[in-house]
């Protein structure tokens, strides 16, 4: 990867000369060190490759990567947008993720995503957001805002998101959607089939004949 690495500390000092009758003094004003604000490392115009097992998987792409140590919490910082893609064997786009603003907090481990968040899983769900976390440590990913999924069989809106990392297991509160006709059709069904079946039992019942009871 190539970028910038920047290490230091601004050094900001004012001298100003003032003339007072015949004498001349000097003001100097303190170091200042503001630590807290330096990046570690900045990169600029990311477009990056990463292979495993010499296979190439992943690529990311961003305007500006800045890592902060000094930052409570440390983090990684994309202000200008981030972009994740990840291949196949034969280099075709099977997943990928981009946002507008991305943090990265290393040592909580959390991705917080912003912006025009888009997502499309290997089994081709798409989603999209405004706003999206994903904790490495629970392995969830989560929304509090509007969220829009679709899939081949339905499409789902909701402001409250839950799922497993991979996207396979999710839930939507507060939601509203639209489902896919055969499903509906095959659920009818289903249940047109067992209500038949209930009544061709009660039909195939004979009614019970009265008997006299004889005097005791």
């Amino acid at each position: 990867m190539e970028g910038k690495l920047i290490l230091a500390c601004i050094t900001l000092y004012v001298v100003a000369a003032f003339s007072a009758c015949t004498e001349e003094k000097e003001h100097v004003a303190p170091a200042i060190h503001e630590r807290d604000s330096v990046a570690m490392m900045v990169s600029y115009g990311v477009n990056t490759l990463i292979s495993d097992s010499g296979v190439i998987k992943y690529r990311i792409v961003a305007e500006e990567w800045e890592v902060n140590q000094n930052k409570q919490p440390s983090r990684w910082i994309f202000e200008k947008g981030l972009f994740l893609e990840q291949f196949d064997l034969a280099m075709h786009v099977q997943s990928y993720i981009q946002c507008d603003t991305a943090y990265y907090y290393d040592v909580q481990r959390l991705w917080e995503l912003h912006g025009r968040v888009r997502i499309l899983t290997k089994r081709g769900l798409r989603f999209s957001s405004e706003e999206l976390f994903w904790d490495e440590r629970t392995h969830e990913i989560y929304s509090n805002k509007n969220s829009h999924l679709i899939t081949a069989d339905k499409e789902l809106h909701g402001n409250r998101f839950r799922s497993d990392e991979n996207m396979t297991k999710y839930s939507v509160k507060t939601t509203h959607g639209y489902f896919d006709k055969k499903d509906i059709d095959n659920s009818s069904k289903d249940n047109m089939t067992k209500e038949q079946s209930d009544s061709a039992r009660t039909r195939g019942r004979q009614p019970a004949q009265p008997r006299r009871i004889p005097n005791q």
